[in-house]
């Protein structure tokens, strides 16, 4: 499976004429963890959905290239694309509350992503999405496969999400900020499991996130977006030491234990990094 994104663009027609959103935006991505960091509204999530050609009709997206494993996303149909989402390529979105069916329970909901890929009965569906939430480490899989998403907690949720993803046995996975609706230690633990996934099955990952630290330590590559412009892209281990006076105001304005100050810097921004 290989990914590539070449100056990528997409716009939004507004009362004032078309308004970019994400500007000329190139990456590739094969079987590893690619890490996508900014501020809200630098066009992470946008890039990353219009991959999976998910993003509203009124968006307008030229690319020199957009391509799924040899195939062209701008010119697909959408039977080629429903070949792709949930099959090959997998989603998972911020906040579980809002994105599982609150009137389907979460074994019902497993089963059906796993059939929606193979001739299976509905016996076997419900079996194998026990055995998924078994895979995302949950004790007593029978039981959150017979809960609605109102009766478990936000870590389960995630999980849950987690295990309909895999369902199809995908070779991509997108993370849209798995873990902000979780507190730190259940945060650790997703992308624990979400990294044992990963490199077990050999996918590859994209994970949008607001948090450095994490990405640094969790992805192989870091992309650093602003408003809409891919700035700096490196390997995570050289987060740290990143050159772009953006990318350097990022890390400055964290908190820190080691070196606690009385205030957070405030970023100066410089209209020369919008070209």
């Amino acid at each position: 499976m290989k990914v590539e994104i070449a100056n990528l663009s997409i716009a939004f027609p507004t009362q004032q004429g078309l308004s970019l959103a994400v500007r000329g935006v190139s990456l590739t991505l094969g079987a590893e963890k690619l890490g996508i960091v900014g501020e809200s509204g630098s066009g992470k999530s946008l890039t990353a959905r219009a991959l999976l050609k998910l993003l509203p009709p009124s968006a307008v997206v030229t690319a020199d290239r957009l391509e799924f494993d040899g195939i062209d996303i701008l010119t697909a149909s959408e039977k080629q694309m429903r070949a792709i989402r949930g099959k090959r390529a997998g989603l998972i979105l911020q906040d579980p509350k809002y994105a599982l069916n609150p009137i389907m329970t979460a074994g019902a909901q497993i089963a059906e992503a796993w059939r929606n890929q193979r001739s299976a009965s509905r016996r076997e569906a419900t079996e194998a999405a026990i055995d998924l939430l078994a895979q995302v480490q949950i004790r007593d899989p029978a039981r959150v496969a017979r809960a609605y998403p109102h009766e478990l907690s936000g870590g389960m949720g995630q999980r849950v999400m987690i295990a309909m993803m895999l369902a199809p046995d995908p070779e991509l996975l997108i993370a849209d900020e798995p873990t902000s609706a979780l507190d730190a230690s259940v945060q650790a633990e997703i992308l624990r499991l979400m990294e044992d996934l990963v490199s077990r099955r050999g996918m590859g990952l994209i994970l949008i996130s607001h948090d450095l630290p994490l990405v640094s330590h969790f992805c192989d590559r870091v992309a650093v977006m602003y408003a809409g412009r891919v700035v700096e892209e490196l390997e995570a281990g050289e987060l740290v030491r990143a050159r772009h006076p953006y990318t350097r105001g990022l890390l400055e304005c964290l908190p820190t234990l080691s070196h606690p100050k009385t205030r957070l810097p405030v970023m100066a921004r410089d209209p020369a990094w919008l070209t």
